[in-house]
């Protein structure tokens, strides 16, 4: 009984936490920061594209919405970071130990599976993006060079080829991610390109004096294929508000006094309030600088804007964020395949052995063959995936339509019905239930209207060949 109680009662001057973890020091501070990092990312860079084909009313009211609703769901799920008592009970430290704790069973392997997709579609998704803002550099000193009406068109191949070369190297670094200044480096970057485009939108409608646009968004072509790019717009909303897979990680991070779960409301609240003002002004700035041309990337539609040196900055903090951002998304899958490869052949000389490679001036640096091996033919697979299909907006618009319902509402409802005890069919119930089938709903148009769009962009693309 002594026992017992000296695991849950702890000295708060101690170094060490009721688990026995190094003590947590996070505030309601660090967590918005963390969340606002977390979610302007290059997901902000399309909301422009999305509000133009939805047009100035249903744009903004979609973004307001899916606000609301990541917010409310992010509070179910920070119910969930404990199992039982929110001061005492046992800890998840990862979004699947919450669900292996609350529903277990197949939910488990379903929750992995689809965050190990979505793992690899964000790294294709990055490639993609971190080629297209080295193209609008290239095509940006181009226009400057050679005068505006220069075609200077370029092909995303080779840079997503030595985005991939890069990757490769990175890839074979130990606990890339548990690198301190990092994250850093990515706060500072996704805000210098956020409010750099943000500004350059602002200057476009003051240097103008008009604002384009219309009530019900891109006009021209046919009621169908308005109907896809509208549901297409919605997955990439739904992808730009994403963040439930990292919000126990992040809970993980906050002092327990008071209770984690109080504090990250209130950082949920400050960052999706942040990051939402964030996004409807990039997105109705954008729309209104290039109405129905809003480009799938707002920062390649400046390409003409001088002084063309600040879009560049803008476009290479773009790359030097995902460069990072990659290995940072790809850790829990790489520590994944090699915890199993390790589990199933333990006696393997390739999966097991480590060989010290001298460094001067620093730690040996070890070289494991499996993890050589198997990371390196990941990124390749990652980098032929996006020249074979290089379209942001679609890759973009199927991540959100298939992450968006299980992971930002399904689990965190079904965790927070069996963690509360949530009587069936009663109105809470009830209600809680109405919600995720409506967000099934937007998720499986969302998904159709991305599909439809990948389709058609690969009835007129030439593989390694595509131009911006």
């Amino acid at each position: 009984m002594t026992d017992h109680v000296s695991v849950n009662v702890y000295d708060e001057s101690s170094s060490f936490d009721d688990d026995g973890r190094l003590k947590r020091r996070g505030n309601v501070w660090t967590a918005s920061a963390h969340i606002i990092t977390a979610v302007i990312d290059s997901g902000v860079l399309i909301v422009a594209w999305a509000t133009a084909q939805l047009g100035w009313i249903a744009g903004p009211v979609i973004l307001l919405l899916f606000s609301i609703v990541t917010y409310y769901t992010s509070n179910l799920l920070s119910d969930c970071y404990r199992k039982g008592d929110q001061v005492t009970g046992k800890r998840n430290y990862t979004y699947m130990d919450a669900v292996r704790a609350n529903l277990g069973g197949v939910h488990v392997k379903i929750c992995g599976i689809l965050q190990y997709a979505n793992i690899v579609g964000v790294a294709v998704g990055y490639t993609i993006a971190s080629s297209i803002s080295m193209v609008a550099v290239k095509r940006s000193n181009c226009f400057h060079e050679y005068g505006h009406q220069a075609a200077c068109n370029v092909s995303t191949t080779p840079y997503m080829i030595a985005f991939g070369v890069v990757q490769i190297v990175l890839s074979q670094i130990p606990d890339f991610d548990q690198i301190s200044w990092l994250s850093i480096v990515a706060a500072v970057m996704s805000m210098t390109y956020s409010t750099i485009g943000l500004g350059l939108g602002v200057a476009k409608v003051a240097e103008t004096g008009k604002v384009q646009g219309s009530l019900t968004g891109v006009s021209g072509g046919t009621g169908m294929q308005k109907i896809w790019k509208s549901c297409q717009a919605v997955g990439a909303i739904a992808f730009a508000y994403s963040y439930s897979l990292i919000l126990i990680e992040i809970q993980d991070t906050i002092k327990s006094t008071p209770s984690e779960a109080k504090t990250m409301k209130k950082a949920s609240l400050i960052s999706v309030t942040v990051t939402t003002v964030f996004f409807i002004l990039c997105g109705c700035f954008g729309y209104a600088a290039f109405g129905d041309q809003s480009p799938g990337s707002l920062l390649t539609g400046f390409g003409f804007y001088d002084p063309y040196w600040l879009l560049n900055i803008a476009n290479m903090a773009v790359v030097v964020h995902l460069v990072g951002a990659y290995q940072v998304y790809c850790q829990p899958l790489f520590a994944y395949v090699e915890k199993t490869a390790a589990e199933r052949y333990p006696d393997s000389i390739i999966i097991m052995k480590e060989i010290d490679i001298p460094i001067p001036g620093c730690k040996p640096f070890k070289l494991n063959f499996f993890r050589l091996i198997w990371r390196t033919i990941f990124v390749i697979f990652t980098v032929l995936i996006s020249m074979l299909m290089p379209f942001f907006n679609d890759i973009v618009g199927i991540l959100g339509a298939f992450g968006f319902w299980p992971l930002t509402v399904y689990f965190p409802v079904k965790m927070y019905i069996v963690e509360k005890n949530i009587t069936k069919w009663s109105g809470r119930w009830i209600c809680l239930q109405l919600l995720s089938g409506a967000c099934l709903a937007i998720s499986i148009a969302a998904a159709a209207g991305s599909f439809a769009g990948l389709v058609s962009d690969l009835q007129v693309s030439l593989p390694f060949k595509t131009l911006n």
